[in-house]
């Protein structure tokens, strides 16, 4: 009780940029950097002391589903065959990051569990293979805790929502081995018409579980219903702005902002397809959604290792401080930066742990099923 009691705070206090975890540095002032000979330099340099205080929390890599492919591989040494091994996340300042266990099309029914279940396997066992550098996570305590040893932080997820074959014991089940997002799109119950009885169900579920809804590439009525029905922050894994960029997954500004007011959080992806082919068009995004829905509701998703082509600048982990000296070269804050890398993602990981400790006191584990409630 003591362990979740340190957890949790209150929503004012989640996810502080003016708040250092145990061990951390602070955030030390621009007076304090070491003098740099060209002033171009200078960004790059307060955006790499800022990072060691506050590092990134990636929302999304494709890794596991891409080390399935290769017969060897060394993420401790480097690998040349991904994006994201352990020397480029940490000249990257790379702190926690989410690993997908999402699936290619036509997987769905049983095929779906069993292949969701064979990434969940191979993603244990990579990073139990890489202990030097990895540690796996289920907590914002643990994350920190991964951190504070000199780890990156693996957190499973997410997964899709065909994986569950429409069962809520599936889905405990998968958060009893370590998932902790799940995509609600591709099922019966989330679709073009928006969250069905079953569906709403499943949401009330995952809350008393601490399972985190993702809703990227979700329909607008998903979308609006699951900020409603969730009373646990939602997560966007792979959302830019539509107003910049027409995307499916990418928000319109009445959805951003419905968002906002829901204290969600949008994690806008490193890809050309969805932000730009510059860093200068992500940090559009980033700008667009810290206006819209605010500085607490934007986040970075690398989306690395998922076979898309990255901006300029922003080709593997390593680049991240490309991209924060660009946001200090526009005015951000480093409070504002610090939310964005670190604080955002940690404040929906505890406020979602909390939900759950209160919902758990209230709720026992649902029997509903899809044929009871949808017919």
């Amino acid at each position: 009780m003591a362990d979740l009691q340190d957890d949790l705070h209150t929503a004012a206090e989640v996810g502080r940029a003016d708040e250092p975890y145990p061990q951390e540095a602070v955030v030390v002032g621009p007076e304090e950097y070491r003098p740099v000979s060209d002033p171009d330099d200078a960004p790059l340099d307060r955006a790499r002391a800022v990072l060691a205080a506050h590092p990134v929390c990636d929302g999304y890599s494709g890794l596991p589903w891409t080390l399935r492919g290769l017969p060897w591989y060394d993420l401790d040494l480097g690998e040349s065959a991904v994006d994201a091994d352990l020397p480029r996340l940490r000249r990257g300042q790379v702190g926690a990051v989410f690993w997908s266990l999402h699936l290619p099309d036509g997987h769905d029914g049983g095929r779906a569990l069993t292949t969701t279940l064979e990434q969940l396997d191979l993603a244990q066992g990579v990073v139990a293979a890489h202990d030097a550098g990895l540690r796996p996570a289920r907590t914002a305590g643990e994350v920190v805790d991964a951190r504070n040893c000199g780890r990156v932080a693996v957190l499973f997820g997410p997964a899709g929502a065909p994986a569950l074959g429409d069962s809520l014991s599936v889905l405990r089940s998968l958060h009893a081995l370590g998932v902790r997002v799940l995509t609600l799109t591709g099922t019966s119950w989330a679709g073009p018409a928006g969250l069905s009885r079953f569906g709403e169900e499943v949401v009330r579920e995952m809350n008393r579980l601490g399972m985190v809804a993702d809703l990227s590439y979700a329909s607008a009525p998903t979308i609006r219903r699951a900020l409603v029905v969730s009373k646990a922050p939602v997560l966007f894994t792979r959302s830019g702005a539509r107003d910049l960029r027409p995307h499916p997954a990418n928000l319109p500004d009445d959805l951003l902002a419905a968002v906002g007011e829901a204290k969600g959080l949008c994690l806008v992806p490193l890809t050309a397809e969805q932000a730009g082919p510059t860093v200068r068009d992500v940090a559009d995004h980033l700008d667009h959604v810290r206006t819209v829905a605010g500085p607490e509701c934007v986040g970075l998703s690398g989306t690395y290792d998922t076979g898309g082509a990255h901006p300029q600048e922003l080709c593997d982990p390593s680049c991240y401080p490309r991209l924060i000296a660009e946001l200090f070269r526009r005015g951000w804050e480093e409070s504002d930066v610090a939310l964005l890398t670190w604080g955002n993602v940690q404040r929906v990981l505890r406020a979602t742990a909390f939900t759950a400790h209160t919902a758990q006191q209230r709720r026992k584990p649902s029997t509903a099923t899809i044929a009871t409630l949808d017919g």
